[in-house]
């Protein structure tokens, strides 16, 4: 057996990995079904057995999921052993693992852990068999962002489906049950058996940074219905779910990952709004949830972040909503939650306020030491560390890892990317592209009369493994259709010379369609379109992120709301635009009048059709 991107990825035999962890896991009898699903049953005191039988250190280790640079567990590229050397003080995952016992490891595109299917496979493999050597060890339990829409960690050519708000516009459980389900099934064939989704944030703020389209919407009955049908998919094809950002995270104009955001909301109306959905997702047997680093301080006036709250996590996620499941924090490098507390403090106070796993602190050997040292010195209990690490095991085994972590090539072929995951992503995502004007039926465009297309916008940088830019995967998908269609990138800040020749290349065109990401009262994009508008050429918007765009935008004579700029709804779009799908989506969200704010322009729930 190898562990590379090109190597083979030939499992041990079942008895080979039973063999591996003889004399801690012989005395379990486990079902490979999820967690508290399908009648799953766990042996209470084979797990505490194994506990018992861990070091110190050990325990510490299974505290904590990771980050690692490397394609491989043992020979990752040179760049990412200087990665790691610089960040974590070891040179490959294998010596993470050896070092620190970790008992869970994240995947990120930028840390090089995502090439392609069976390289991601082979690295799961890597990682678990360095696990498994070691003294009393334990399978790796390892994790991703797979949200789909703008946050993916795997690329194609795995499945890419439309993210929360787009499948909040789509209004359809069923649709967000497959994707659960589909996703799901293709990221326990790469070895990733916890995923941190979905979103469960109610998205109330217009002006949020940093969830936004992340989210299902700001209806929070219709966000807990979604929430509990993605949790049910990804729980039938055996992988965690885990719903973020509790206590909520949907109404801040402060992005966590740079600053401290503050949510002012009474505790009645947080139990009205943001709790909702986190309500649905606990009943639905949500397998994990996700800390947030923000101050509510109506739930906890002591001015913490949620993370380090034990108000917020033991007192009421745990005590009020009777949640026995594993806490995760957000990433402890976020600056949320290094504002008040230094790097050595943050994991201690985390356990302390009631989480289960710590999540990629900025250095392990800070935070692994400062967990070591406050059990040495009586600030945390050994017992503390046990019921944690309980929970960790539980969710473990309930998913198999503990009877067999290994996956196969043969397994990745079956189940990722397949034809047939590719077209329920369309067809998915074909129910989401919502119509929001259409002046003078200028909607659907005919080829007769609007042949020669230009496509101009902002060209965002593409999301992790998709095509892009925007605007030219929108103009081979309309050519494809029948239109002559040419791409002209413009940006998200069009200067006036860009301006003025986008305004000159529409002079030959039938219609402009215009990318729009993210318009404000101040940007260029909107004096773009005016001008474009201004030529007489027909132009229809189609708003890549946000659906507010259209406000800021009433010169344009069609506009549509993608929700992101992935290839399976620019695709989408265009069929909407070509007449070949009809616009099913509605707002999931209410877009205010530019104006004033006060005034709502499109409902919740808004939405045209041809």
């Amino acid at each position: 057996m190898r562990d590379s991107s090109t190597g083979s990825t030939a499992q041990p035999s079942r008895r080979t990995v039973l063999a591996a962890t003889a004399g801690t896991t012989a005395a379990l009898a486990l079902s490979t079904a999820p967690a508290r699903a399908a009648g799953g049953r766990h042996d209470e005191t084979s797990l505490r057995a194994l506990i018992s039988r861990m070091t110190l250190e050990e325990k510490v280790g299974q505290l904590f999921v990771m980050r690692v640079y490397g394609h491989s567990a043992t020979a990752p590229d040179q760049a990412d052993i200087d990665a790691n050397l610089a960040e974590l003080g070891v040179r490959t995952a294998a010596e993470l693992i050896t070092r620190y016992r970790v008992g869970g490891i994240i995947y990120f595109t930028w840390a090089h852990n995502t090439r392609d299917p069976h390289q991601i496979a082979a690295l799961s493999n890597g990682i678990q068999r360095v696990s498994l050597a070691q003294p009393r060890g334990l399978p790796v339990l390892i994790s991703t962002d797979q949200e789909h829409g703008i946050v993916a960690r795997v690329g194609k050519p795995a499945t890419l489906f439309p993210g929360a708000m787009a499948l909040g516009a789509g209004r359809s459980r069923e649709d967000a049950r497959t994707v659960g389900r589909l996703s799901g099934t293709e990221l326990r064939a790469l070895g990733i058996r916890q995923d941190y989704s979905p979103v469960a944030d109610v998205n109330v703020n217009p002006a949020n940074p940093v969830i936004g389209v992340r989210s299902f919407g700001a209806d929070p009955e219709a966000v807990a219905g979604l929430v509990t049908a993605e949790v049910r998919g990804y729980r039938g094809a055996g992988v965690a779910a885990t719903s973020k950002h509790f206590p909520g995270h949907g109404d801040t104009a402060v992005d966590s990952h740079f600053g401290f955001p503050v949510i002012t909301h009474s505790r009645e109306l947080w139990s009205d709004l943001d709790a909702v959905p986190f309500r649905a997702a606990i009943r639905a047997g949500i397998d994990s949830i996700m800390t947030a680093h923000i101050m509510v301080p109506a739930l906890d006036p002591a001015g913490d972040p949620a993370t380090l709250s034990r108000p917020i996590l033991t007192g009421i996620l745990r005590e009020e909503l009777g949640y026995d499941g594993v806490v995760v924090t957000d990433s402890l490098g976020m600056e949320g939650v290094r504002t008040k507390y230094g790097d050595d403090r943050v994991p201690v106070l985390a356990l302390k306020a009631g989480v289960d796993q710590l999540l990629n602190p900025p250095s392990i050997d800070v935070a692994w030491h400062a967990v070591l040292d406050a059990v040495r010195g009586g600030e945390l209990t050994e017992a503390r560390l046990d019921e944690s690490i309980l929970r960790v095991l539980r969710l473990k085994a309930g998913l198999g890892l503990l009877e067999d972590p290994y996956v196969s090539d043969a397994g990745v072929d079956r189940a990722v990317g397949t034809p047939a995951h590719l077209r329920a992503a369309d067809r998915i995502a074909e129910r989401t592209t919502t119509l929001l004007v259409n002046q003078r039926s200028l909607l659907p465009l005919s080829r007769r009369t609007h042949k020669n297309v230009l496509v101009v916008g902002a060209d965002p940088a593409s999301p992790s493994g998709t095509d892009g830019p925007p605007t030219t995967v929108l103009a081979t998908a309309l050519t494809a259709l029948g239109f002559t269609a040419t791409a002209l990138s413009t940006g998200t800040t069009p200067t006036a010379a860009v301006i003025d020749t986008a305004a000159a290349a529409a002079a030959g065109a039938d219609a402009v369609i215009v990318g729009t990401y993210n318009v404000t009262a101040a940007s260029s994009q909107r004096t773009l379109v005016d001008r474009l508008a201004a030529t007489g050429v027909p132009v229809v918007v189609i708003a890549l992120r946000n659906p507010y765009d259209v406000a800021q935008l009433p010169s344009a004579g069609a506009h549509l709301a993608a929700y992101s700029w992935t290839d399976v709804e620019l695709r989408a779009a265009a069929r909407v635009i070509a007449g070949r799908a009809k616009p099913r989506g509605r707002l999931p969200v209410a877009v205010q009048r530019a104006d004033d704010p006060a005034q709502v322009l499109y409902p919740i729930g808004y939405g045209m059709t041809y």
